[in-house]
């Protein structure tokens, strides 16, 4: 099933949700939805019951998905929404893909959590994506997630969340001064958190002291192999939030991390450099538990 979406004529839907809602509920088949070029000014959900969606953009640059909701925006009940009412885009759906469009939280800074991309389903497939915000622009809620070439900015716990996650050559972009890349809230049992392959870390001009990660839960995992790091990471990567109870608890690792911020012998005690042969075993397919997204 092919549905078009565009702010011109000659679409099937004018609206992006109009589109999603236009999905039968007993439709089992894929679904592509093609969105033009274009401003779509509207907060996004892809219900649980939703058969797998692609959401397809043209250029990531021009085809743009934002809505300005925070933890502090009232509700149609009349309370704050919270952190995780807050999303532009809210998925819940499994096998749910986005390629090519911009995912924006235009609240903007020193607005409190406000999330762009609100992910809480399994096999999760984001491919040249920008997500864009500032405090909590991405959850990663549960499962097995994926992201490939995309760019994400932010400042405070920017990345955040349970899910199992790879993260493959990708920009992450620091926007201000002593924030946190990752808050990771990883199961005890869970094998892996965050992976990040072959990825760039950056900042905006004059922005320091920005932190790879803190641990939201007790046993968040977060690895960076191979990542390019800029001066924007303090030299010593990490921060146990103010419980050092969880540095015994947290793993947290690096390998083969290069540029001004890598400084591996100025990292925290509790941190780890991994060996080559460790370093190895991270390979999608075993992240993801034999699922590989990478492939498709």
């Amino acid at each position: 099933m092919l549905i078009t979406v565009s702010k011109e004529d000659h679409a099937d839907y004018s609206r992006l949700q109009a589109a999603i809602d236009s999905i039968p509920a007993e439709c089992a088949e894929a679904v592509t939805i093609r969105i033009r070029p274009g401003i779509y000014e509207e907060k996004i959900t892809i219900p649980a019951s939703a058969p797998p969606i692609l959401l397809l953009g043209e250029d990531s640059e021009k085809t743009i998905i934002t809505w300005s909701d925070n933890a502090h925006t009232l509700g149609p009940d009349g309370e704050p929404l919270g952190t995780f009412r807050s999303g532009t885009l809210n998925v819940w759906a499994e096998a749910f893909t986005a390629e090519n469009v911009t995912i924006r939280n235009a609240s903007g800074p020193g607005t409190g959590q406000a999330v762009a991309a609100f992910v809480d389903a399994d096999q999760a497939v984001f491919r040249r994506v920008r997500l864009l915000g500032d405090q909590d622009t991405l959850y990663t809620g549960k499962g097995k997630q994926y992201y490939s070439e995309c760019y994400i900015e932010g400042d405070v716990d920017y990345i955040f969340g349970a899910a199992t996650a790879v993260f493959e050559s990708c920009h992450l972009h620091n926007k201000r001064s002593r924030g946190y890349i990752t808050a990771a809230s990883t199961p005890e049992d869970a094998a892996f958190g965050y992976v990040f392959l072959d990825c760039k870390i950056t900042g905006a001009e004059g922005v320091v002291d920005v932190y790879l990660g803190r641990p939201w839960r007790p046993y968040a995992h977060v690895a960076f192999i191979r990542t390019s790091i800029d001066g924007s990471i303090t030299p010593e990567g990490w921060h146990n939030w103010g419980q050092p109870d969880r540095e015994a608890t947290s793993r947290y690792e690096e390998f083969g991390s290069f540029g001004e911020g890598a400084a591996a012998g100025a990292r925290v005690s509790w941190s780890r450099q991994l060996e080559a042969d460790e370093a190895a075993n991270y390979r999608i397919i075993a992240i993801l538990d034999g699922w590989h997204p990478e492939g498709y």
